[in-house]
């Protein structure tokens, strides 16, 4: 019922920035907590950063004073500006939706812990 769909990956060489964007769509009413996730093979899928519907963040030690996460609730979007990109930065970055409460038919209804398909960024040295 719901989709996230994220975009914004790509190369870019180190000292460099991006900027991913996560739309979630379906007949969304609200969504509780946003946020970003990655992961490089072999490894745990770790916490880059998450922010509440009200705008309070959190963010992994690694990317403090780098990344800044931000949302817009009217579009149902959640943002990741990455700046002084590092190599080990590279990774597939997912995103996570929530407690998502949707419409369905004539109820509401909850999507809890939602994810996209991942988008991949690379930072070369």
């Amino acid at each position: 019922q719901v989709q996230l769909v994220e975009s914004g990956g790509g190369l870019v060489q180190a000292g460099g920035s991006l900027r991913l964007s996560c739309a979630a769509s379906g007949s969304i009413v609200s969504i509780d907590t946003m946020g970003w996730y990655r992961q490089t093979p072999g490894k745990q899928r770790e916490l880059v950063a998450g922010i509440t519907r009200r705008g309070s963040t959190n963010y992994g030690d690694s990317v403090k004073g780098r990344f800044t996460i931000s949302r817009d609730n009217a579009k149902n979007t959640v943002y990741l500006q990455m700046n002084s990109l590092k190599p080990e930065d590279t990774a597939v970055y997912f995103c996570n939706a929530d407690r998502v409460r949707y419409v369905s038919g004539f109820v509401y209804k909850d999507d809890y812990d939602c994810w996209g398909q991942g988008t991949q960024v690379t930072v070369s040295s």
